[in-house]
């Protein structure tokens, strides 16, 4: 028998409406088919609000903590936002729906790929999906208001808080490899506002300022 998303989207966002205080956030993810997101092996398991393996040690996050990162960037529509992690492309899908444009990175060519094909076919024209370089970010559309990056960081990357324009969010977890705290820091012009918002596990940030691959 077929699985009623609808109704399983439904039943989840309201259980995100608990916590979770932003319409908007809440509206964007009630409008995205997260199974669309997910390998067809897992897609009845789309709507739990769990992290779900996606290929390559890659994982889609837990719809809770997608949330409350999206809700710490504190978009209003206008924003130019990067992602660091495109993973299968749902969070910068969420993100589109809130900011103005997005830019994502994503290291593994296949995964850059079908997320870029598959945000194509969901109509999104403000999305630009990019192979990651070298330097974390994408350099040549800085400064971003907000960004967001969805692994997990030894430490909070100089070249990221560089690309951040004064007074835009940045949302990452900080930690060891395997347990990190979701920071949120905002840029200032003499010092930066440093937020922890919690505990967290995501994958590993593999890049030249932060983890190296195993």
């Amino acid at each position: 028998m077929d699985m009623d998303f609808e109704a399983a989207r439904a039943e989840l966002i309201e259980h995100l409406s608990t916590e979770i205080k932003d319409e908007r956030i809440l509206a964007a993810m009630r409008s995205i088919p997260r199974e669309r997101f997910v390998p067809p092996e897992s897609r009845h398991l789309a709507y739990e609000d769990g992290p779900l393996p996606i290929g390559y040690d890659q994982t889609i996050s837990q719809p809770f903590i997608i949330a409350l990162m999206t809700e710490a960037l504190e978009l209003t529509g206008k924003e130019k936002v990067l992602e660091v992690g495109t993973g299968s492309g749902y969070q910068a899908a969420i993100l589109a729906e809130l900011a103005r444009f997005v830019v994502t990175t994503e290291r593994l060519p296949s995964l850059a790929e079908t997320a870029k094909q598959l945000l194509d076919s969901l109509g999104y024209t403000n999305i630009e999906v990019h192979l990651a370089e070298e330097t974390l970010g994408w350099q040549r559309e800085a400064p971003y208001d907000a960004i967001m990056v969805t692994a997990g960081a030894p430490r909070v990357p100089a070249d990221l808080l560089a690309q951040l324009g004064i007074g835009g969010r940045l949302v990452i977890p900080v930690g060891s490899r395997y347990m990190q705290e979701l920071y949120k820091i905002t840029r200032g012009k003499k010092k930066n506002v440093v937020q922890n918002l919690g505990g967290c596990r995501f994958v590993s940030l593999i890049a030249k300022d932060a983890w190296e691959e195993e």
